[in-house]
């Protein structure tokens, strides 16, 4: 659990400051499940630069509650949570503080994004908050105001966390939760998942991830890996400590970040996966009489290959329903069969296109976006604005980076056989 901070104080000498507006977003990893905004009442004067930056004034504040009044909710809403705030130090200095004057100790964990997005981020011009935000093209309402900037911090540690696919992050989280055996039953773990689509990784009590996976439903999938009497579901059963999970709205997404992350994290009961996923492919082909089509064939690496596939069943199954779309009739003319064939190359290859494949999100108003430039995969993303899908340059920002391969390709091109649902966005490079 995370405690999304951030204090505007009043300005003055070291440790003399008073908190005159905070901000608090509980926020369980997917969604804020309990906030905390208002002005505060610092019983001192706000020097005038801050006055000018806040627009914040002594007389706006003069009914206000005053801390003491406050300071209650604000241990409630943060307790067993990790404070998170962009300089960290600085808010929660502030807020020890306060809290040392009324005679209690306030000692919470933190996360920085600042140092979080020099980590992530590294490319930024600058990891000032104003800035970052600006150049990820994340909104920004009510700048120098703690709720305004609140949100701004939420809405990039969203996207750092799913930048993030090493997973470092909540592997230390869970490290730090972790004490001894899990008390909480397996059932209960299930109880807290989502019933949406997603990637979930099992931790086992040091923090580390020892199994990946990728589902349509997480609670459901969980579930079965707690029940089933397999050998790889016993041993998942007696190592499981805790599942955390990212959800992703597109089963595409989940099937990228499930192959990406198992490549980068070696979790041990992930079996090791072969080189390439497929060992066949449909090649564009001219018979003895000129007239093209396509071909089943052990994959070769040769530039005219339409789609791939595991098997040569499958290869060949996929082959009779071009053969139906392609069937000519006999006023056709060689040209329109070339426009035909060049349109099911659109319509179910990547090869040598730049394109962003357009998904839902995983929330309302959220799309994911898969990128593709000159048929490499380069990563996955969210964006909430058109602004952000049209622009290149911030959307290149967003998107979370992975080396794309073989086998990402042949994961996108069998996704758009069978599924018909993407958007297909072709960019401009």
């Amino acid at each position: 659990m995370f405690a999304i901070l951030d204090i505007e104080s009043t300005g003055g000498k070291y440790n003399e400051e008073g908190i005159m507006e905070i901000a608090i977003h509980r926020f369980n990893g997917h969604e804020v499940v309990d906030k905390f905004i208002g002005l505060i009442n610092p019983e001192r004067t706000i020097q005038p630069f801050v006055v000018n930056l806040t627009g914040i004034n002594n007389k706006m504040l003069h009914s206000a509650p005053k801390f003491h009044e406050v300071a209650k909710r604000i241990i409630e809403i943060t307790e067993d949570a990790i404070l998170v705030a962009h300089n960290a130090q600085f808010d929660y200095r502030i807020l020890r503080t306060e809290f040392r004057r009324l005679g209690y100790d306030f000692k919470r964990k933190t996360l920085c994004t600042v140092d979080l997005s020099k980590q992530l981020i590294p490319e930024a011009e600058s990891h000032s908050l104003g800035k970052l935000v600006r150049s990820l093209g994340i909104p920004v309402t009510d700048r120098h105001r703690a709720n305004g900037d609140a949100i701004a911090t939420l809405k990039l540690f969203k996207l750092l966390l799913a930048k993030d696919s090493d997973k470092t992050i909540i592997k230390s989280v869970i490290r730090e939760e972790s004490t001894g055996e899990l008390s909480s039953k397996q059932l209960d773990i299930v109880e807290n998942l989502p019933s949406e689509v997603g990637v979930y990784y099992m931790h086992n009590k040091d923090g580390e991830i020892i199994y990946i996976g990728k589902t349509k439903n997480i609670k459901k999938r969980v579930n079965q890996h707690f029940t089933n009497v397999g050998e790889l579901a016993r041993k998942l059963q007696k190592e499981t400590k805790k599942v955390s999970f990212e959800k992703t709205g597109s089963e595409l997404v989940a099937l990228l970040k499930e192959y990406h992350e198992i490549k980068g994290n070696s979790p041990k009961y992930n079996s090791k996966k072969n080189k390439n996923g497929y060992s066949y492919g449909l090649y564009l082909n001219q018979d003895k009489k000129g007239k093209l089509g396509f071909v089943a064939e052990r994959a070769n690496g040769q530039s005219n290959r339409l789609s791939s596939f595991g098997s040569l069943k499958a290869s060949k199954a996929f082959l009779q329903k071009l053969n139906r779309e392609l069937s000519l009739d006999q006023t056709e003319s060689t040209v329109e069969r070339e426009q035909r064939i060049a349109q099911v190359f659109q319509k179910y290859s990547i090869d040598h296109r730049s394109l962003a494949l357009v998904d839902r999100g995983r929330e309302l108003g959220e799309k994911s976006v898969i990128l593709v430039e000159k048929g490499h995969f380069l990563g996955i993303g969210f964006v909430e604005l058109n602004y952000q899908l049209n622009n290149i340059a911030i959307l290149e920002k967003l998107i979370t980076a992975m080396n794309g391969d073989e086998n990402s390709t042949f994961i996108i091109e069998s996704y758009l056989r069978k599924r018909n649902r993407l958007s297909v966005l072709e960019l401009n490079q």
